[in-house]
């Protein structure tokens, strides 16, 4: 291809070069799996810089999943499950994966289905929000679950800008005085 972006065609590397030469600029290999490899006449410089900002501003679109943990014991509160269940349902709707952790102390550890008991009872309380990503297992003196959301984190994203939005606007509307 071209400086501007025309069709050159088929050409020797040889002669390739040569032209890139007479136009004061560089061979840049764009697309090296293609048959033949297509191959442009530019400023390397511009095209690394703008390669770059490409990149840059995929990775800044990306959204990074983050697993949080919260811990329990087989005996928890009534009061404290509530508490630490509201955590898990804030997380899940921030799209965010829960790994839920119950630690095991002494006799507790002969006792390993009141764990399972407790986990599966969390699993099906934040059902609407996310799903068992894996089960239930027996991990030394701790049993692990990992809970998964049900939107992406892009999604929770745009929900939670859209509600602010919305909350901002009633804001400034007028009101009485």
């Amino acid at each position: 291809m071209g400086p501007n972006g025309e069709q050159v065609g088929i050409v020797s590397i040889h002669d390739a070069l040569k032209l890139a030469q007479e136009a004061d600029l560089d061979l840049v290999e764009v697309a090296a799996t293609a048959r033949p490899p297509v191959c442009k006449l530019m400023d390397y410089g511009k095209f690394k810089y703008e390669s770059a900002m490409k990149a840059r501003e995929a990775r800044k679109n990306q959204a990074h999943t983050i697993i949080k943990e919260i811990k329990l014991r087989p005996k928890i509160d009534p009061h404290d499950y509530e508490t630490k269940k509201g955590h898990v349902v804030r997380f899940l709707k921030a799209g965010d994966k829960v790994k839920v952790t119950i630690m095991f102390r002494g006799r507790e550890q002969s006792r390993p289905e009141l764990g399972f008991r407790l986990l599966q009872r969390l699993a099906d309380d934040v059902q609407e929000l996310g799903f068992v990503e894996s089960h239930a297992k027996q991990d030394g003196r701790n049993m692990i679950m990992v809970i998964g959301p049900h939107k992406k984190k892009a999604e929770a994203k745009a929900e939670k800008a859209a509600a602010k939005a919305q909350r901002d606007g009633e804001d400034d509307s007028p009101g009485e005085a």
